[in-house]
């Protein structure tokens, strides 16, 4: 199922595809939670350094896809959310029922029916054709995420078409030779489909999310996104020296350095190396020395992410990244996410390296090699 959900993480992206899927995109729930607005004077918290206190537990889950969805504008109105969150929670309440153990068995190949919302075709992908997730296990946002009084319906924002640019000239090649085969960010490589020959030959040549070393869907970053599924809690411990950003899934926690310079390029890590500074009440975190493991979307090593945090209020922030690879996109793109505070606990993320799945899916390997030298020698 591990590597069926990775497949799906990859699907989100692919969403333009699909012309049904419209402005289905939505919540049934309030919005309140994640609208933004000035700060007032009070809500200035402030270290002992005399910097902004950026500390606290954040709540990354949001309706609002990475990229724009066909047939969505740019913003919608108060009454256009309502509508489309009411459809969704009621969609929801349908699935929360508990399953029916006698229920009869899936046709041969599983059920392929197409979904009819943005929501129900991810969940549909997620378990794949025979089933995978009900709702019990999924967690997922229930707003939309509104900023400058604005309910988004993008995080993208720059190109203002609110998508990713497509992949350049030398990322393609990659794609082709099967080179831009993602390791840990399954979740948003709009340009990788197919998996070379030999991808399966190695455990260690598995992404890393299926591998259960970091979080599917770049919900670690950076750049951080929401995973649409469960386990969206980040939480932020400052110091004037270094601030730890603690992702619930995988309990993957970035430490930026304050005021350094980045590491040697031959030291390169999964998450980057990210160095911090202050822009005055503004974090900026910049993020370089990638492994060629990470492929954000299909990036290579020289991915570059600048990263801006600031309050809004004393229970919300903005964050803003820039992503930039010129191996992969002709042209840096920007994205744009409220993070309201929650009282949430971070929960334990038992995903574990060498689980069950990746054992099945090298068996599974193993046995498609049997049966096509099977199929050869037979002719």
């Amino acid at each position: 199922m591990r590597n069926r959900f990775m497949s799906f993480m990859s699907f989100i992206s692919m969403t333009s595809a699909f012309g049904m899927l419209l402005a289905l995109s939505l919540t049934a729930l309030p919005m309140s939670a994640q609208a933004t607005k000035a700060a007032p004077k009070s809500a200035a918290l402030r270290m002992p350094d005399g910097h902004p206190d950026l500390q606290g537990t954040y709540d990354l889950a949001t309706m609002t896809p990475v990229e724009r969805l066909p047939g969505d504008p740019p913003v919608l109105t108060k009454e256009q959310a309502e509508a489309l969150q009411k459809a969704e929670a009621d969609r929801r309440a349908v699935n929360a029922t508990k399953l029916d153990p006698n229920r009869p068995r899936l046709q041969p190949g599983g059920d392929t029916t197409p979904g009819k919302t943005f929501f129900e075709i991810l969940e549909k992908a997620g378990g794949g054709a025979v089933g995978g997730y009900d709702r019990l296990w999924l967690n997922q946002g229930t707003q939309y995420m509104m900023i400058d009084g604005q309910i988004r319906t993008s995080i993208v924002i720059d190109p203002p078409d609110g998508h990713v640019p497509p992949a350049n000239a030398a990322a393609q090649k990659r794609r082709a030779t099967g080179r831009s085969l993602p390791t840990s960010d399954t979740g948003e490589n709009a340009d990788v489909r197919a998996e070379p020959r030999g991808s399966f030959d190695d455990p260690e040549q598995r992404p890393l999310a299926e591998r259960c070393l970091l979080g599917f869907g770049s919900t670690s970053g950076p750049p951080a996104l929401p995973d649409y599924f469960y386990n969206d809690l980040h939480q932020i411990v400052q110091t004037p020296d270094s601030i730890m950003i603690l992702t619930e899934m995988v309990h993957d926690a970035r430490i930026v350095r304050m005021n350094a310079q980045h590491l040697p390029k031959n030291i390169r890590r999964w998450m980057g190396d990210s160095v911090g500074r202050w822009e005055g009440d503004t974090l900026v975190i910049d993020t370089t020395n990638f492994t060629e493991k990470t492929r954000f979307r299909g990036s290579t090593e020289n991915l570059h992410v600048v990263e801006r945090l600031k309050r809004l209020d004393d229970k919300t922030l903005l964050y803003r990244f820039t992503v930039e690879d010129s191996d992969t996109w002709d042209r840096p793109w920007t994205g744009e996410m409220a993070w309201p505070a929650t009282n949430q606990p971070i929960y334990e993320y038992a995903c574990h390296e060498g689980n069950y799945a990746l054992g099945d899916v090298l068996r599974g390997a193993r046995r498609q090699d049997a049966e096509e030298a099977a199929a050869k020698a037979k002719k």
